[in-house]
């Protein structure tokens, strides 16, 4: 009996404890203020279905919500504007049950209607709101327009039924990603091609201004169906040079940044006024050379080049040895990745050997196109593409380092118009698909690669509901890219991120952004 009591005394004790933390954790939370995030390049555009980049989504993750989320710091799928959904037993009808009550930041009712609104706005090349941009996302994920979305129906003001015409195992986690944000239809009808300027969406923050090349502003939604944001207000500066805005940071005049430079990294761990955190690793740094133009068009050109470039070198000295050298397209953070491919070692020899077989022993000139904003999977494009250049010039190629402001360089490459240049990718959803098949599908390559044994194993990986089934398509297609080499890949960086220490609840994303509605201040 005795131990009985003590063993109940200590239940209530414990739960004591419990609700005491949460009490304690409630008082401490401080609402109000305002946050200065210092990041790197300024936004593309504020409507996120038009743009590809991660400083635009930076924004719009603020003030759009999508029909499912994403758990903080994860890729698992969770409610969001849709509470749950059904799947029908041939994998081909999604119903989504809404929430009710949401409003959009103008005043106007979310329901089944707008969310229909947006999907046919999208899919529909002859909808009259198809304006304004290509809707690049919408046509990798799902594979052109219409794509596989068949039909969207309204079956309630609540219900919203989507008939895809194929199987597509990542639909939900697509759904999900940032690009998704379901826009006021009134807004983008009173803005037409202007709306990417005066976005509109239910998310906890609502568009206030934009001063392009210097700052976006976003302040909290009084009405945001869930509870309201800590923050009163974020205001999103755009600093180019990372040493500028490390300064920035010092001094005071923002609160967080990232794209750190690994010399910095340092600082950051040795101050009291400052801390350190890394994001996730789901990314992936790269070259990509262009089919169409010589002698990109030959393989051993483009094995010379894998051969020829020290990776390991490039992460000590440009990334604070926050990486690991990538011998594939995706990282292996993400299911699927085939650890049994054997890299491309950095050989000096057998870069010549392949250059000399190829016709090139007295080496070639080229264009070399260097990321002109830090990334987190580039965070030094400069630096990285002058020592690439020196790599190269080791076995007789120069490299003439080429750049343009980010949105040129953005649309350039997207149209072909590099013979090789650097770029990125952070995965959106945690699924293979968003990185082997939106980035090398024949339908989706930047460089001309077109291979279309790749792309049946991608399509049929796709209407796979297996994941074992999947995985082992995956590890193929990971098998015929590193054959074929259209890129060098680099580095699967941990990108890191300095904020002051009063900055409380900040939890990256490997997705490369997320919502701040749950930061907050010390007073």
């Amino acid at each position: 009996m005795k131990k009985t009591r003590i063993f109940v005394f200590f239940v209530i004790l414990i739960v004591f404890m419990a609700s005491l933390s949460v009490s304690v954790l409630a008082q401490v939370v401080e609402k109000g203020g305002t946050l200065v995030f210092g990041r790197g390049g300024d936004s593309v555009g504020l409507d996120p279905i038009q743009v590809t980049d991660g400083e635009s989504f930076k924004v719009t993750q603020q003030i759009y919500d999508t029909l499912v989320d994403y758990k903080p710091g994860t890729t698992e799928v969770i409610p969001a504007l849709a509470t749950d959904w059904d799947i029908s037993d041939d994998g081909l009808r999604w119903t989504f049950h809404l929430r009710e009550n949401v409003e959009f930041h103008d005043g106007n009712p979310f329901n089944a209607e707008a969310v229909k609104w947006n999907f046919d706005r999208w899919r529909l090349e002859d909808h009259p709101y198809h304006i304004g941009g290509e809707f690049t996302y919408y046509g990798y994920m799902f594979q052109g327009f219409p794509g596989i979305i068949d039909e969207v129906n309204v079956i309630d003001e609540y219900t919203v039924e989507f008939i895809l015409t194929e199987k597509q195992a990542p639909f939900l986690n697509n759904l999900a990603m940032v690009p998704f944000g379901i826009s006021s239809p009134e807004a983008v009808k009173k803005w037409g091609e202007d709306y990417f300027k005066h976005p509109v969406g239910t998310g906890a923050y609502k568009f206030v201004e934009w001063n392009q090349g210097d700052r976006v502003i976003v302040e909290a939604n009084e009405n945001y169906w869930r509870e309201r944001a800590y923050l009163d207000k974020i205001v999103f500066r755009s600093i180019p040079d990372n040493a500028a805005r490390f300064m920035e940071l010092q001094a005071g005049t923002i609160d967080m940044m990232d794209g750190l430079s690994p010399e910095d990294v340092d600082a950051v761990k040795d101050s009291s006024e400052l801390k350190l955190t890394l994001r996730p690793s789901m990314n992936v740094g790269y070259l990509a050379m262009n089919f169409k133009f010589e002698p990109f068009d030959d393989v051993r050109v483009r094995r010379a080049f894998n051969h020829a470039i020290n990776k390991e070198a490039l992460i000590g000295a440009f990334y604070s040895g926050l990486g690991e050298p990538a011998k594939n397209p995706m990282p292996p953070s993400i299911w699927g990745y085939n650890d049994d491919i054997e890299p491309y070692e950095y050989n000096l020899e057998k870069a010549k050997k392949l250059l000399d077989e190829a016709g090139y022993e007295d080496g070639f000139e080229f264009d070399l196109w260097y990321l002109p904003v830090p990334r987190p999977y580039i965070p030094q494009g400069k630096f990285i593409g002058q020592a690439i250049q020196s790599y190269l010039s080791e076995i007789n190629v120069k490299a003439n380092l080429v750049t343009y402001d980010w949105s040129t360089y953005l649309d350039k490459t997207e149209h072909q118009e590099a013979p090789t240049y650097m770029l990125g990718w952070t995965g959106d959803n945690g699924d293979p698909d968003n990185f082997l098949y939106v980035l090398l599908d024949k339908t989706n390559s930047n460089n001309a690669y077109e291979s279309e044994e790749l792309h049946e194993v991608l399509i049929e990986a796709q209407k796979t509901m297996d994941r074992e089934k999947r995985i082992e398509l995956y590890r193929k297609a990971q098998k015929i890219i590193h054959r074929d080499a259209p890129w060098v890949p680099l580095v699967h960086s941990t990108p890191p991120l300095a904020l002051k220490s009063n900055i409380n609840n900040f939890i990256p994303n490997p997705t490369g952004t997320e919502k701040l509605h749950r930061v907050w201040l010390d007073k």
